[in-house]
């Protein structure tokens, strides 16, 4: 399987891939590489509608070339935290892909990264702009998107400075506010039941997507609320088990839900 980066022959194989309508996974088998690999390429350089071959390319050069001018001599030593750094950064990597998957752009989802993969849960504006090494107007359009959809939280530290913060309870009211979001989306399409009249095709099937989303919007509603002991809850790691907190995690949320179907 070919390692390292993509050439510019392999963009263009992608290119016409996408141009295909191929999935992500049929171009990364054709190229033996990776389907994250594929994925986080196209996701990085403008999504499946907006890819080019040469734009991506020359952007990729771009990046390599501004890294290897903004790196700090000591880049490749050890972390302080023991951590290994090139495993680390190739998390980063692909939980940023994961996120821009999920509709965040680029440089939003690479915030949310920084703030979930620091053992504080918090930055500083400065410190954002420092391990993202772009300007304090990007990271603040982030943060303010972030803070738009309940995804992070503002503190002020004992130094009165402004901190971004991803505590136990975000994911819960970020949840929540889906679900919400969602529930709009079913009375919207109740009201338009109501206006192409009773009985006809449009509104029976405006009406089906209400009764759907509202299960849907309640079903997460319930779930969160049942689960969010978990998000308080002290997972107990493993070295070498990364598996282990995940299933712990499922049994509690389903104790959760037991105990509650109990009432």
């Amino acid at each position: 399987m070919p390692g390292g980066r993509l050439t510019q022959q392999e963009r263009q194989q992608i290119a016409l891939g996408l141009a295909d309508g191929l999935a992500y996974a049929e171009i990364a088998r054709r190229l033996e590489r990776p389907t994250s690999t594929v994925t986080r390429e196209v996701m990085r350089n403008g999504g499946p509608t907006a890819y080019r071959a040469e734009v991506a390319h020359r952007a990729t050069e771009h990046r390599a070339h501004r890294r290897r001018q903004a790196a700090p001599r000591n880049a490749n030593a050890p972390r302080s935290d023991g951590r290994d750094a090139e495993s680390v950064r190739a998390y980063e990597e692909t939980l940023t892909t994961v996120f821009m998957q999920s509709g965040l752009p680029r440089m939003t989802a690479r915030v949310l990264v920084c703030l979930y993969t620091t053992d504080a849960g918090s930055l500083t504006a400065s410190e954002l702009v420092q391990r993202l090494q772009v300007s304090p107007a990007t990271v603040s359009k982030a943060v303010a998107f972030l803070e738009s959809q309940g995804l992070i939280r503002r503190e002020r530290d004992e130094r009165r400075r402004e901190r971004y913060v991803v505590d136990d309870d975000v994911m819960y009211q970020s949840t929540v506010a889906s679900a919400r979001a969602t529930a709009h989306l079913g009375e919207t399409a109740r009201q338009g039941a109501g206006i192409l009249g009773a009985g006809t095709p449009a509104a029976a099937r405006l009406e089906n997507i209400a009764r759907f989303v509202d299960f849907v919007s309640e079903s997460i509603l319930r779930a969160a609320e049942q689960a969010r002991e978990v998000l308080h809850s002290k997972a107990e790691l493993t070295p070498g088990d990364p598996a282990q907190p995940a299933a712990d995690h499922r049994g509690q949320a389903g104790a959760l839900g037991a105990d509650r179907s109990d009432h």
